[in-house]
Formats: C-alpha cells, structure tokens, sequence
C-alpha cells in the first residue's frame, strides 16, 4: 500500500487527553483501518453512506482550516484556490492517503486517487464505503474554501479502473484558461509556492 511519510514530521503524544499530534500543526490524528470504516458502515446500515460522506467532510475542512489558517476565502480566486487544493492533496498523499493527483478543467476539478486505501479490502463487497470517506473529505476541502460544487465519483478502483477519480463540478464561476491543466498529469507543475505546508 502507497505510503508518503516525511522522516522528519514530528509525532507528539498527549497521554491526558489520548491524542496524537502531527508536526507544528493541531491536527490530530484518528488511526483507522480500511476493515474499520466497512465494519462501522455495515453497523450504521441503510444512514452509512450519509453518515459516511458527513464525516468525511467533517475531517476536509478540519485539514483545510489547520492547514492553511487564517484566509478569507470569499476573497481569493480560483487560481489561488486551485494552488491551495494542490498543496492539500500533497500534505493527504504524506499522510497516507494514497498517491493523489488533480486536473482543473473549465468548471471542474478531477481528483485522482492511485493506491487508494479500498484497495486493501477489494475482495468487500462494503469496500465502496471506503470511496465515500474520501469523497467526503475532498468536497469538505471545497466547502471550507466556498466553493459550491457538485460532486461524484467517475471511476473506481475497486471496478478495475486505474485510479477512483472523483469529479467537483463549479456549480458557480470558472478557472481562467491559465487554470486549466494538461490531461495528462505527468505534465502538471507541482504546485508549491503559494501554499508550502509545513507540517
């Protein structure tokens, strides 16, 4: 399984309250394996999915709040927050979220998931559950920065494809033709400059 730790990102322990903190940032961490997610959705039955994207929604604007503080983004453009999503996606990939990509189009962003977390549980029937959280998580990113977008998932890993790819489409605006990048992701810049997350 895809795996992108800084061998430097410091891990604090706070034995009082039980939490684990993740480098210079609040952000704490909740260790879950992919069979705990599947094994909690079959426990919440026919409310999972709903219960699923909320949560993982809960968790993206957690990260995008921690990660980048202190930004009005009624006030940014698209263009910054394009670099902004980038530079999220980047810190999820060291997380261990899996190896992640993303490619603006006119009215849309695309976000790629390689070796995505469901893989481990392929042979689950539940598994797709695993597809929800991260849905979840990248439209919370959306949500935090103010962006209303209509989200769905286009291809799955778990049905063969070579990545789940999941699709926000601008419900309001479009990126500038300079916004809009390559179909191919190995020709994308990677972004950095804007939003260099230090965690």
């Amino acid at each position: 399984m895809f795996r992108r730790v800084k061998k430097d990102i410091a891990i604090n322990i706070d034995e009082k309250l039980g939490h684990i903190f993740l480098g210079n940032k609040d952000l704490r961490l909740l260790m879950l394996r992919p069979i705990d997610l599947i094994e909690f959705a079959e426990f919440a039955g026919s409310s999972a999915e709903d219960i699923l994207l909320w949560t993982g929604k809960t968790i993206g604007k957690h990260l995008s709040t921690t990660l980048i503080p202190d930004i009005l983004w009624e006030n940014e453009s698209l263009s910054i927050k394009k670099q902004a999503i980038k530079g999220i996606l980047d810190t999820l990939e060291h997380l261990g979220f899996g190896k992640l990509r993303s490619r603006v189009t006119k009215n849309a962003v695309e976000i790629y998931v390689y070796e995505a977390l469901s893989i481990a549980e392929k042979q689950n029937i539940m598994a797709k559950n695993i597809c929800r959280i991260y849905q979840g998580v990248f439209h919370g990113l959306f949500e935090n920065m103010e962006l209303d977008v209509d989200a769905e998932e286009i291809q799955c890993c778990l049905l063969d494809d070579e990545a789940c790819v999941f699709k926000f489409t601008l419900m309001d605006g479009e990126f500038d033709d300079a916004d809009i990048d390559p179909e191919n992701l190995e020709d994308q810049e990677k972004y950095s400059s804007l939003f260099p997350i230090d965690i």
